[in-house]
């Protein structure tokens, strides 16, 4: 079939009569059969709709809130047509299904852009054979008996339409912008504009466009995962396991060797779970709802994939010991990964401006005081750790007594030389990305990427299935079958326990640069510090650097590796070595309310003028930052406790799901009414943002500034 996007032109909006007519093109396609025995059309197809929200009043006079799609859009290659009803896409999906003779084993893909949201409207005219989801109402596939399958091209991409169309190579497609106007109410009688409809259009053929170059680049659709993370397990995958496809190799052998013997059991599993814990983001509570001037920020470069390639981990099935002496823990702590319970009695505080243990970690937590989610002291508190946890913790804490149960040791070894090889390789393609003009989403992106290599050892191999009947609910898996199935997996490459000591190992060496910068320590995320008298901590970060190298020089001579491999360069001919703590620039001003919620101000390199910048946990800073600089003479000042940004200055929507349906009429913006009738939607609108702090963290924060005054 002559593929039919044009970037020059528009493609011709067909009506649904006219678009049917076309479908013996499609017919002419390649169907590619799977070893699942599903057979799937190689060709690029998209669904989208437009949605309009509004109030309406029930039979008490009650507010309700209303979802309604007034327009969808559907394309097969450069094919396109519209509707305004579901019951014209439910028309269209039969003739579809029996044209190209479609059934639950020889489907066609349609691809939509978050299909969360269509998913919402669409899932009570339609009947489901399968749905797989992440979470709840958040479908990345779904499958009707009649052989149309729905898959979510945000989840397979990471990028919102109008940087999808930037990703294009070959089709150019760009999403238009600000040719509909979303305040406006509309409904399935409501004119539409060529140029609106052309907005539309331009949406689905993004999305077409998108999925035709990813067919070309990997060979057919039947090879497109279903989510992004999948392009780099298939790619690690590969190189730990295959050459040349080939399964029977030595180095496949040598391979399933090491993971038939790296087993878990459910008790060893579940402790996992328990010590497994994230990155470290939390102020200190000195600096907390102040303002600090010349404030520096270093972040490590790529902190997860250097610990990978730089450190030991679990490379046995654990072994359980029995402590009986202080030696003998301390020999085991130094030689092996280690996991066990702790229980700690009259803990308290050995360094004031941090605290490391998280409440959400610990149980038979008595009296406990806490600084944002972080215990500062307690009576009594049982937690799951490493002994990279407990290295940091001896440091931040002193207590009256504690005791050690259910002791696992590991053998420490570097990861598999053909895993270590592919997060080199994903590394330096990030590497040569960053800096480059026009390329900074994709840079982004590629930071994903790499760190979805470790974000793939600790995917829950136990986790909750959920379902989705005529409603969704959760299922939970039997752990010893779901255990026993990942043991046996021919696919397996990856160990659990490895993720956990990712995460561990990180915050060991993020804690490093706490303790060194002492009170000058501000803040800290995960990979990043910001710290006050930067030239008084230089040698500090001079010295850890030196170790990094060494470190990364040991781990490469093992793993034959060139050592220039783990030492790439951007496009402007910088070196970024992996691991190394790299100076980011100073601010003139930084003030935290607290983990995620930041502002500050620094002097731009090249106009020399002050730039204000603002990071919140779900609030858009590029709406947000220049209200705030309009409303308040001194934002700094603004910045605290009870600010109230408003709906629609925080670049956020509040979602409502409509589970029942809705009827009634509507008058849209030229004044035609008309009848809606929707089974389930969404409303949308704006929403605010309030700085509230909980009363608990404000006390904290206030006796000590008072203690420390």
């Amino acid at each position: 079939m002559t593929y039919l996007i044009s970037s020059n032109k528009q493609p011709r909006v067909l009506q649904i009569s006219e678009f049917i007519k076309q479908l013996k093109e499609v017919k002419k396609c390649r169907v590619i059969k799977t070893g699942k025995k599903i057979e799937y059309y190689n060709v690029p197809a998209a669904f989208d709709i437009e949605v309009t929200s509004f109030y309406s009043k029930d039979v008490n006079g009650e507010l309700l809130k209303n979802g309604i799609m007034y327009i969808w859009t559907f394309a097969i290659y450069g094919l396109v047509t519209t509707g305004r009803t579901w019951e014209e896409f439910i028309y269209l999906l039969g003739v579809i299904s029996d044209e190209l003779r479609l059934h639950e084993s020889r489907r066609l893909v349609i691809y939509v852009h978050n299909l969360a949201y269509e998913f919402q409207f669409m899932r009570k005219h339609f009947e489901w054979s399968k749905v797989f989801a992440l979470e709840e109402r958040k479908p990345v596939q779904a499958v009707t008996p009649d052989g149309i399958e729905f898959r979510c091209s945000y989840k397979l991409s990471g990028y919102s339409l109008q940087k999808l169309g930037d990703q294009l190579t070959k089709y150019k497609v760009q999403k238009l912008v600000g040719d509909l106007d979303y305040d406006k109410i509309r409904h399935s009688k409501t004119i539409m504009t060529e140029k609106e409809v052309g907005y539309c259009v331009n949406d689905v053929m993004v999305v077409v466009a998108y999925i035709q170059e990813l067919i070309e680049s990997n060979g057919d659709i039947s090879k497109i995962p279903l989510t992004k993370t999948g392009f780099v397990r298939r790619y690690c995958r590969k190189e730990c396991l295959y050459t040349n496809d080939d399964k029977y190799h030595s180095k496949y052998k040598s391979y399933r060797a090491l993971m038939k013997a790296l087993k878990l059991d459910a008790d060893t599993y579940l402790q996992l779970k328990r010590a497994f814990a994230g990155g470290f983001t939390h102020a200190n509570a000195f600096w907390a709802m102040g303002t600090a001037e010349n404030v520096s920020s270093y972040d490590f470069t790529s902190s997860y994939p250097y610990v990978m390639i730089s450190e030991k981990f679990p490379m046995s099935p654990p072994e359980h010991r029995r402590i009986e002496s202080r030696e003998q823990l301390d020999g085991y702590l130094k030689s092996y990964c280690c996991l066990f319970d702790c229980e700690f009695v009259n803990i308290r505080p050995n360094i004031e401006y941090e605290n490391y243990i998280s409440s959400s970690k610990c149980w038979g937590l008595k009296n406990g005081v806490f600084n944002n989610g972080r215990v500062v002291s307690a009576d009594e508190l049982h937690i799951t750790i490493t002994e990279q946890d407990f290295m940091i913790i001896k440091k931040f804490y002193k207590w009256d007594k504690f005791r050690v149960s259910n002791f696992r040791t590991f053998r420490r070894g570097y990861l598999p030389t053909d895993f270590v090889k592919s997060i080199v390789h994903l590394y330096g393609l990030k590497t040569r990305l960053k800096g480059v003009s026009g390329k900074e989403v994709e840079y982004l992106r590629s930071k994903e990427d790499i760190n979805s290599a470790y974000g793939m050892c600790v995917t829950d191999i136990c986790r909750e299935e959920i379902t989705y009947g005529e409603e969704w609910s959760k299922d939970s898996p039997d752990l010893i079958e779901a255990l026993s199935k990942a043991n046996k997996s021919v696919k397996r490459f990856l160990y659990y326990p490895w993720g956990v000591w990712v995460t561990a190992y990180a915050r060991a060496n993020l804690f490093t640069g706490i303790v060194a910068c002492g009170n000058d320590y501000i803040y800290a995320d995960t990979d990043s510090v910001k710290i006050k008298n930067r030239e008084a901590h230089l040698d500090y970060f001079e010295r850890y650097n030196k170790i990094v190298t060494r470190k990364l020089q040991e781990a490469a001579d093992y793993h034959g590796i060139p050592f220039d491999d783990l030492c790439p360069k951007t496009i402007e001919g910088k070196t970024k070595q992996l691991g190394v703590w790299d100076y980011e620039g100073t601010y003139t001003r930084f003030k935290t309310l607290g983990a995620k919620r930041y502002l500050v101000e620094y002097e731009d390199k090249k106009s020399r003028h002050l730039v204000l910048n603002m990071t919140v946990a779900g609030v858009n800073k590029k709406v947000a930052v220049p209200y705030l600089q309009e409303t308040y003479p001194d934002v700094f000042e603004a910045f605290n406790e009870g600010l109230v940004i408003p709906a629609g200055k925080t670049g956020k929507l509040t979602l409502t799901y409509i589970d029942d349906e809705r009827s009634g009429y509507i008058t849209d913006y030229n004044g035609v009414r008309a009848h809606y009738h929707e089974m389930s939607g969404i409303h949308m609108e704006p929403c605010e943002y309030s700085f509230s702090l909980t009363e608990e963290y404000i006390k904290y924060i206030l006796g000590i500034k008072e203690i420390e005054l």
